[in-house]
């Protein structure tokens, strides 16, 4: 019986059922992260046990994006986007789970997942992104959307 030898990602088929795992997977993250906002203030939820440093780490690399706003997916995705992004990520290579993993992140923290407002992006966007809105209170309305009745 061989032995398995470790998935080389650079020589690796791009198979289909590979792509429909990592879409799965996107999904759930995506689905699992909604109804958390769902049930906690965003305001009140600590992503990791590095929410603090992917933080302060995110607005000293990135003083440029306010969160607020709409991403600018092409700017993240541009040569220099990728390059700045590139070095933020590998700082978390051997601290965080899954740092490189594709992910869906909302483009505009106003609104839900939908097709126009949703992107392709990598875990560590996704958490200092996130993070950043959640710090902000930009968040906080799905919650209270979704409690709206226990007010009245």
């Amino acid at each position: 019986m061989s032995e398995a030898q470790p998935l080389d990602p650079d020589n690796a088929p791009n198979t289909e059922e590979i792509e429909k795992q990592f879409a799965v997977k996107a999904v759930q993250h995506m689905a699992t992260y909604w109804s958390i906002l769902e049930k906690l203030p965003g305001s009140k939820l600590r992503l990791t046990k590095m929410d603090d440093e992917i933080f302060e780490h995110f607005q000293k690399d990135f003083p440029d994006i306010d969160v607020s706003q709409t991403m600018d997916e092409n700017k993240m995705k541009s040569k220099d986007g990728k390059e700045r992004w590139r070095n933020f990520m590998m700082a978390y290579e051997k601290k965080v789970d899954d740092y490189n993993f594709g992910t869906m992140l909302r483009n505009n923290p106003k609104a839900e997942y939908t097709e126009q407002d949703t992107i392709f992006a990598m875990r560590m966007q996704f958490y200092a992104i996130e993070i950043a809105r959640n710090r902000a209170g930009l968040n906080d309305w799905i919650y209270e959307k979704e409690h709206t009745d226990e007010k009245a």
